[in-house]
């Protein structure tokens, strides 16, 4: 289950802002200490050196979330990265393990051009006014709404090093595709595998 923050606190405690950089790290290590294996603590790799030193592995979103579903030893997972690394961590680990993450506003701003709301209603417009049979694709750095969107409607969750093969499956099927949220990546792949820009709309 995802849980965002183990409170929603928008304020970091009082005790917290008192410690010193020692004493947060001691802290810390006392805690990863106490847990053991039943802490896990995935990083991206964009993180600052004082949040990758407590890292247990690092590297990108994807990969760091198939990393949690094959950690079945783990109970708690601190997922440092933003909020759809954090809820894709979720979608692939078993509903025991609790997924947190530290700072709710961690945002990314490539999941966030593919707003639920925007994407639900412009669905609804293609295939209701325009009579156009969609089928929608969505890269990885999406939110599980969008994902899950993209899921009920016959689509499928694509990634950089898959875009190509994936398009070109959802190309065969005879529909029209909604790419979210990348328009690049899809009008590149699209483009890659003979499709004129002029056939693309934004």
């Amino acid at each position: 289950m995802f849980n965002p923050m183990l409170s929603v606190s928008k304020e970091i405690p009082e005790k917290y802002l008192k410690m010193s950089t020692e004493e947060l790290e001691q802290h810390i290590q006392s805690i990863k200490d106490e847990l053991g294996d039943r802490l896990f603590m995935p990083t991206h790799h964009y993180q600052k050196d004082e949040v990758v030193q407590f890292a247990d592995i690092t590297g990108d979103s994807l990969e760091l979330a198939r990393i949690c579903k094959e950690n079945t030893a783990a109970e708690y997972f601190v997922f440092n990265g933003v909020h759809f690394m954090a809820e894709t961590a979720d979608i692939l680990t078993d509903d025991h393990q609790d997924i947190y993450l530290p700072d709710l506003s961690a945002g990314c701003s490539m999941a966030d051009m593919a707003n639920i709301t925007q994407a639900l209603h412009g669905y609804d417009v293609l295939t209701q006014e325009f009579n156009l049979d969609i089928l929608p694709l969505t890269y990885v750095n999406s939110t599980a709404a969008i994902k899950k969107f993209v899921g009920e409607h016959g689509g499928s969750c694509v990634t950089s090093g898959n875009a190509k093969s994936v398009v070109d499956w959802a190309l065969k099927q005879g529909k029209v595709i909604l790419f979210l949220p990348d328009q690049h990546l899809g009008r590149n792949t699209a483009y890659d595998l003979g499709i004129p820009l002029e056939q693309m709309a934004v």
